[in-house]
């Protein structure tokens, strides 16, 4: 039987949505929930019906048209034609996984009571989020301010009956799957399209996923790095406790910490050293891994306030009696973590790329390329170029979009975040590290098995034998593609069975 999340004010943790997504939890709205969406929608009606006020987005156009006041008849179609005129969507389709996390976050949001929604509103997201089924939504359209407007207005059309949906691995149009189910599209009130596509849940939705990434990465990293220096027979002096608490970064005094742990009981750290020093690489991983660990914890907090947040306009609290128009959908906060988020990840990436090729080059008794007879074969050569070449790329995608602003809807809305192409870019660096961390953990592996007869410790033996049922020792040269991409699927279900006693 399913286990069921009932959305509601409680505070909502990144560790939960994980168990959330990965358990298939279905969504219900709790009783407190569902009060609070109907005081404020029956506020909402019956304000409308005493005043002629001008109310942004509610009884007005949007944007620069704010000054066009709109006829009572009218409101609906107001709605109806806002989110068809805003589904400008262009470019590559969001993944299933980051849709998802959409939905949640969407109805998340709108259940806190300040938005003027209907309660079958929320209640058919609910639906599409329990059935699994996807709007189709675009990669690019958002300015990341007035929030994500053109992708939440994909991601909402089928509210409507409009725009098209996945279900069971087929795309269809909305209707079809609403005649499916027996479903009438939802019939917006005053100010629902408005709450629908003012929000920050595309970029939201794309951030939480790359930090839980993030977090499964940066152990990732200090498993696969520790394989690395016992393969280049380096040295354990770097990690010692005296050094980082004379400099106790918190992120640094971890990763030294889980790294001698990761070591426990290996021969190869033990034995006698010829060299006194080991490059940066190997020397400098508790204070280059430790700074991403700093990272990856501020984006959290950062993105533990957002999904926790309301984020359309205008809001609405009923117990005040106010309507206020302001700019919680505004995602400078999102669009500078993630930007620097990107950094901390990249830079995981890049120092992982160097100590591949310190593990190439022939150094410390390791035959060049890892391979026992090169010339006639070029071993893992070629491994360290597809690294540098995603690296590389890495370098491009970590240029900050926050940085960047272009004036749109007639200078009214003059400064935006572009936090929407931070996410997207963010996701692409989060799969780049990925695949350069396989990379690392494919040459590590190899190049332990020219220590032998001596052992790395009991925790790294046990991933290099969990490692090996997927990839074989290299002995003459196969083709590398299979064996990276086989490298790249372990890491996607690989955990390490230590209990690291510092979590990210």
């Amino acid at each position: 039987m399913s286990h069921v999340h009932h959305i509601s004010s409680q505070h909502l943790s990144l560790e939960q949505i994980e168990t959330i997504i990965s358990q298939k939890y279905t969504l219900a709205l709790s009783q407190d929930a569902e009060e609070r969406i109907v005081r404020c929608f029956e506020y909402l009606k019956q304000k409308m019906s005493q005043t002629d006020k001008s109310i942004y987005g509610i009884n007005t156009g949007f944007g620069s048209l704010y000054k066009n006041k709109i006829s009572h008849n009218d409101l609906e179609q107001l709605q109806i034609n806002l989110m068809m005129s805003h589904a400008c969507g262009t470019g590559d389709e969001v993944p299933a996984e980051v849709i998802k996390l959409m939905l949640l976050l969407k109805i998340q949001s709108l259940a806190y009571g300040h938005s003027g929604v209907q309660l079958q509103t929320v209640k058919r997201l609910i639906d599409f989020y329990n059935r699994d089924i996807y709007p189709v939504v675009y990669q690019q359209g958002s300015l990341g301010a007035s929030g994500d407007l053109a992708p939440l207005a994909h991601l909402c059309l089928p509210l409507i009956g409009l725009g098209e949906v996945y279900y069971q691995g087929y795309k269809l149009a909305s209707k079809h799957v609403l005649e499916m189910f027996s479903w009438e599209p939802i019939t917006l009130k005053a100010k629902e399209g408005l709450a629908l596509l003012n929000g920050t849940q595309f970029m939201s939705a794309y951030g939480v996923f790359s930090i839980l990434q993030a977090k499964r990465l940066s152990k990732l990293a200090d498993t696969i790095g520790a394989l690395s220096l016992d393969g280049f027979d380096g040295r354990i002096e770097p990690f010692s406790h005296l050094i980082h608490q004379i400099r106790p970064h918190k992120g640094q005094l971890e990763t030294a910490e889980t790294i001698k742990q990761l070591l426990e009981g290996s021969e190869l750290i033990v034995a006698e050293k010829k060299h006194v020093q080991d490059p940066y690489s190997f020397r400098c991983i508790p204070q280059v891994h430790g700074a991403s660990k700093e990272v990856i914890r501020y984006a959290e907090e950062v993105f533990t306030t957002e999904i926790n947040s309301v984020t359309d306009n205008p809001n609405i609290f009923p117990e005040e009696d106010e309507i206020i128009s302001g700019g919680n959908f505004h995602g400078q906060p999102l669009a500078m973590s993630m930007d620097f988020l990107a950094i901390a990840l990249a830079e995981l990436g890049s120092i992982s790329e160097r100590r591949t090729y310190q593990l190439i080059s022939g150094s410390r008794g390791l035959p060049e390329f890892l391979v026992a007879e090169p010339g006639l074969n070029s071993g893992f050569m070629i491994s360290q170029y597809t690294a540098a070449s995603i690296v590389s790329q890495t370098k491009q995608l970590c240029t900050p979009a926050s940085i960047d602003s272009i004036p749109s809807s007639n200078g009214q809305e003059d400064h935006v975040s572009m936090g929407a192409n931070a996410a997207t870019k963010l996701y692409q660096v989060v799969h780049n590290v990925e695949r350069v961390l396989a990379i690392e953990l494919m040459n590590a592996a190899q190049a332990i098995e020219f220590r032998r007869p001596l052992q790395t410790s009991p925790v790294l033996e046990k991933l290099v034998a969990a490692f090996r049922t997927n990839v074989p020792f290299i002995s003459t040269d196969r083709v590398l593609h299979d064996d990276i991409m086989q490298s790249i699927n372990f890491l996607k279900v690989y955990r390490p069975e230590l209990a690291l006693s510092t979590e990210v």
